[in-house]
């Protein structure tokens, strides 16, 4: 193969019409500090994901990390949260002054809500729970949880946009809930993000840490970040959003194919899409029987130009800045999803000749010697 084929392709909406978007930019001069754009995002968004109020944000950490702060938990207070998960997820945890506690995961790759009580203490402040694939956390069960230990709740939903459960939008649910609008996304906006809340108090409050506190040019009434995003972000995100559904379609076409092509195959297994999710076909991840099966088809994929990903490997309890720093829990079940999954390619223009050929190649590489 000459062509390279990436695990992920971002999708863009057509040329000429992002140009056409962006030409009042160069006419206002208004390029940041929630313009036009901005608010018609952050309105069309809150209708798209049926939540109360949405604030958008530079990015998906800086979204996760504000929604933390925003609730001011207490420095040192421990965190529940998963290790099979972005690294971002981690991070905004630590970088609160807070102390994550990792949780085991279970088949579907979320947390498993079954060992969460038994790793909360009297320190515990919250839970950080994440929808890994496309698969939504057990919300209900948690919910009880944290209502049972008055806890609160933030879910990293990055990997479900767009997705309902019970006819709920996803991000309706936890105390709050943060997206990433990372170019490599079922939704974009080159780069970006939004925090979903319930009220219009936590509104506001996210938006004086997102911009310094400023409400207007006299009047600053708190410290915060610069973390807005920019009306060329916004009028990206405006563009993609027209062309979502047809672009979630296209994904659901390559996943179905691939379901097919492996149909029968014992040495793998496919993600199982759960009742009562509508989903958004954001990744397709395939588990095999060992990790040394993984990682043979991940490097003879890559002699022949196909690109995919060990993710999330190693688990974020494992991440070289700050392993064995935490406490160390029973993590069996997500090392061992980490050390036999790999994400194929998966992106709406990747062409079904593309998908056939990527599945040949797997199982031609799984039967070598």
């Amino acid at each position: 193969m000459d062509d390279k084929i990436l695990v992920t392709q971002s999708s863009m909406p057509p040329f000429e019409e992002y140009v056409e978007m962006i030409k009042p930019l160069w006419e206002s001069h208004w390029l940041t500090n929630m313009g036009d754009y901005h608010k018609r995002l952050e309105d069309e968004l809150r209708t798209y994901l049926k939540v109360p109020e949405i604030s958008l944000t530079v990015n998906g950490h800086m979204a996760l990390e504000l929604a933390l702060q925003s609730l001011n938990l207490p420095k040192g207070g421990e965190v529940i949260t998963t290790p099979f998960t972005f690294i971002s997820t981690t991070h905004a945890i630590i970088r609160n002054g807070l102390v994550p506690v990792f949780c085991d995961v279970k088949e579907d790759y979320t947390i498993d809500e079954s060992k969460i009580e038994e790793l909360i203490t009297e320190h515990t402040v919250a839970i950080v729970p994440v929808h890994v694939y496309g698969n939504i956390c057990n919300v209900e069960e948690i919910e009880q949880i944290a209502y049972k230990y008055d806890l609160k709740v933030i879910y990293d939903a990055a990997h479900a946009f767009g997705e309902t459960y019970q006819g709920k939008g996803v991000g309706s649910f936890g105390d709050l809930s943060t997206f990433s609008f990372h170019a490599t996304k079922v939704f974009h906006t080159i780069e970006g993000g939004c925090v979903c809340a319930k009220t219009r108090e936590q509104y506001e409050k996210l938006y004086n840490l997102k911009n310094f506190g400023i409400r207007n040019e006299e009047l600053i009434v708190s410290v915060g970040a610069n973390a807005k995003m920019n009306e060329f972000q916004a009028a990206m995100g405006l563009c993609n959003l027209k062309y979502l559904q047809q672009n979630i379609e296209a994904r659901k076409r390559v996943v179905e194919r691939y379901c097919e092509n492996f149909s029968g195959e014992t040495k793998l297994r496919l993600n199982q899409y759960q009742k009562g999710v509508e989903p958004n076909y954001a990744y397709m991840p395939v588990l095999f029987e060992t990790a040394e099966l993984r990682d043979k088809v991940y490097t003879g994929l890559r002699q022949k130009n196909i690109f995919s990903r060990k993710y999330f490997y190693p688990i974020t309890a494992d991440a070289a800045c700050f392993r064995n720093k935490y406490k160390k829990n029973d993590l069996e079940q997500a090392r061992d999803y980490s050390n036999r999954i790999l994400v194929l390619p998966l992106y709406a223009s990747l062409r079904i000749e593309q998908v056939d050929m990527i599945s040949k190649a797997v199982l031609e590489i799984q039967k070598e010697g």
